[in-house]
Order: C-alpha cells, then sequence, then structure tokens
C-alpha cells in the first residue's frame, strides 16, 4: 500500500481540509476468501472504501482505482461490475453511518470509550432482550469482532442475573 506520509495526506485533505484526495486512503476486502458464500460462484467480489468528507457528495470511483491500478497493476481489466455507494448512499442503508461514515461518527479522545452513551454498560438497552454489539460501541470501529464479543458477554451476564 501506501506511505504512511501518503496516507495522512489523504486522511487530512479528506478530515480537515474537506476536499476528496486524489491519492485516497483504502480500505479494501476480498470478503469470498474467507466465506465463498459471499461472491458469485468461480468469481470474486472485491470491496472497496475511500475516505472522504462528512457528508460529501462526489464520486471517488476513478481515484480509487487509480489507487488500486498503483497497486495491482490490470486491476481494472478483470472488473465485471461495479456498484458504487457515497456517503449519502451509505448513510441511508445503515443508521450507524450518519454522513456516510463508516466508522459510525466520532473515534477519539474519550469519545471512543463513551460511546454511544456514558454507561459502565454500554451494549444494554432499555429493553431486557436487545443488546448493542455494532462499532457504535466500545472498543469502537477497527476492533473487528469485539462489540459484538463484548455485547455476548453482557448478554451471559443478564442471564445469569435472572431466576
Amino acid at each position: 500500500g501506501a506511505s504512511s506520509a501518503e496516507i495522512g495526506a489523504a486522511l487530512r485533505a479528506a478530515s480537515r481540509e474537506g476536499r476528496a484526495p486524489e491519492r485516497p486512503f483504502l480500505i479494501t476486502v476480498q470478503p469470498g476468501v474467507v466465506d465463498p458464500g459471499r461472491a458469485p460462484e468461480g468469481k470474486q467480489v472485491f470491496w472497496a472504501y475511500g475516505h472522504v468528507p462528512n457528508g460529501w457528495t462526489g464520486d471517488l470511483t476513478d481515484a480509487m482505482e487509480r489507487q488500486l491500478e498503483r497497486f495491482a497493476p490490470g486491476f481494472r481489466d478483470r472488473v465485471l461490475a461495479r456498484a458504487v455507494a457515497g456517503p449519502r448512499e451509505l448513510a441511508a442503508r445503515n443508521a450507524n453511518y450518519v454522513g456516510g461514515d463508516i466508522a459510525t461518527g466520532a473515534a477519539s479522545g474519550l469519545q471512543i470509550m463513551l460511546r454511544p452513551k456514558l454507561s459502565l454498560h454500554p451494549y444494554n438497552t432499555p429493553h431486557p432482550a436487545v443488546f448493542i454489539c455494532s462499532q457504535a460501541t466500545p472498543p469502537g470501529p477497527g476492533v473487528h469482532g469485539m462489540s459484538g464479543h463484548n455485547a455476548a458477554k453482557a448478554v451471559w451476564r443478564r442471564l445469569r442475573q435472572q431466576p
């Protein structure tokens, strides 16, 4: 991938300068490698996310594909179809993605520990059978599976408290 300086420049452009980076920082995954049911038989699905300003309405497809071509020459020649979703579409599909932010909002400073609410039990809800296990709960986005793990522990605690 890109150098840390290039990644930093891309994130600054999107987060501080309010513009799409020329060389975006990309998060990518090929889910069919670990779960064949996530791709059509004999083919693969490739998912890529490029960080843009919150609520941005442009199209980053070309910049993302140029970046992918830098590190995987011939990438564009292998694409059979694509689906593009910007921040507005992401937010419409998932209420956690306010403004299209896949990190579910601020994930810095104390906010990472205080979301979604100030509580010793952030996975609990007022309904005794409903728990939150999204990246909106500690330890937050990028710590894959831990929010669900912690929510499951909260469920077990609640079950042990019942007669």
